[in-house]
């Protein structure tokens, strides 16, 4: 929780990235609190209010997930509801021509997402194809396979566009989001 907490305030991109990664730890763990508990939180060497804490945010995601029935595979709505309303201002940005940066680097992202959503789940929106590809090559690093060269071209660009985007919701959150 405190580092979602941190993210969040820093980065709504890296933030739902993470939200991920903690879904698919929490399924790692068979959604079972008391091996989080004993094996994955002491990881981290919190102190015991902090253990307590995030132990509480763990078994409520826990909870959601198994309410919303992504035990196994998918998100959590919160998650989705993150993603939705990042898509919202992506559309915005497009439409407004007060951001020529954020078109030119969503027209040069484009091929890549059209590639990759060829490849893969044709039924997600686009930024969710950009996020599905930064969350499978994080996987790829963290089991130390070999990212190709064209992945590594199509993320450069994806990041870049989720970069400008995140700068956006923070300056939208801020209030000094020009439409």
């Amino acid at each position: 929780m405190k580092i979602a907490r941190q993210l969040k305030d820093q980065n709504v991109c890296e933030y739902l990235l993470y939200m991920w990664q903690v879904e698919d730890t929490l399924r790692a763990y068979g959604l079972d609190m008391e091996r989080i508990e004993k094996e994955y939180i002491p990881r981290f060497q919190f102190s015991t209010d902090e253990a307590k804490t995030e132990a509480e945010w763990y078994e409520n995601l826990i909870r959601m997930m198994r309410e919303e029935g992504c035990q196994e595979r998918g998100h959590l709505q919160i998650n989705k509801g993150t993603l939705a309303l990042l898509a919202d201002l992506h559309a915005e940005l497009l439409r407004s021509t007060k951001h020529p940066f954020y078109s030119a680097a969503y027209y040069k992202v484009l091929p890549f997402i059209v590639e990759l959503r060829a490849r893969g789940d044709k039924n997600v929106g686009e930024l969710e194809t950009c996020f599905n590809c930064l969350y499978g090559v994080m996987m790829l690093r963290l089991q130390k396979k070999e990212v190709g060269e064209e992945t590594q071209r199509a993320l450069a660009e994806i990041t870049h566009l989720l970069a400008l985007l995140a700068d956006s919701w923070k300056k939208e959150k801020r209030g000094e989001l020009e439409l």
